[in-house]
């Protein structure tokens, strides 16, 4: 098991970008839809016994969004209202080779497919059909955690080893944040875990981590990788990107 993984420059970059791109354009619609699916997953519109819809909210919370727009979404989930949502999941190759798994929630899949399908085009890449690219990633646990323990300790190698003792699978440094793996399975067993033994955990969810990496070493290349994700990131019905472009 790896303790202490290396970080790719693009995904330095899409850390220092995070909140803001979450924050910007369609931020709304997406929430929106994640909470529709979540309260139709769960089969209730109650966060106290629905705890994904909770984890949401509590971010709908954070980028202040309108109370009608929640409960709207939390009654489309519950089968008040004419629309229909449904989760999609796209892959395909962008500039550069650079493999993506897209994962959306659209009201009209048809649609959908010809604007991501266009996209990729457009951005001299393509659309695969389904597999295409998804043995170059891996589902996992991620858990994101305060670097600073609640509880007091010597060094970073001590919390290193406190964390490995626990059994993750891997750890990324950032500023101020571990970034912990784990099998997704374990995701909600081990963020409980890792609270018991004194990290704070801000976020823990399902993501596709590349095992295979795309290396780009033209700037040019790497300019037109990054203005393809902000497009993708800028369609409504699009709700994670994944990407393989590493050092």
């Amino acid at each position: 098991m790896s303790c202490m993984s290396g970080h790719s420059k693009w995904s330095t970059i899409k850390r220092q970008k995070g909140t803001a791109d979450i924050k910007r354009g369609q931020a709304f619609t997406k929430l929106a839809n994640v909470i529709t699916i979540v309260v139709k997953a769960g089969g209730s519109g109650d966060p106290g016994t629905n705890p994904r819809l909770r984890t949401v909210l509590e971010e709908a919370k954070a980028l202040n969004m309108p109370k009608d727009n929640i409960q709207r979404a939390i009654d489309r989930g519950m089968g008040i209202g004419k629309e229909a949502l449904e989760e999609v999941v796209y892959e395909g190759f962008g500039p550069g080779t650079v493999a993506f798994y897209l994962e959306g929630i659209t009201d009209n899949k048809l649609r959908t497919l010809q604007e991501v399908k266009n996209l990729f085009e457009r951005s001299g890449g393509s659309l695969g059909g389904s597999g295409s690219t998804a043995y170059m990633f891996e589902k996992k646990g991620e858990i994101k955690i305060k670097s600073q323990r609640v509880k007091e300790s010597k060094s970073q190698e001590e919390d290193m080893l406190a964390l490995i003792d626990l059994g993750v699978d891997d750890v990324e440094e950032e500023i101020q944040h571990y970034l912990v793996y784990v099998e997704s399975p374990e995701l909600n067993t081990m963020s409980t875990k890792i609270t018991q033994a004194g990290f704070e955990v801000e976020s823990a969810e399902i993501i596709m981590k590349p095992s295979i990496l795309q290396k780009i070493d033209d700037p040019e290349t790497i300019k037109k990788v990054i203005e393809f994700i902000e497009k993708l990131e800028d369609n409504p019905d699009i709700q994670k990107i994944y990407d393989n472009f590493g050092d």
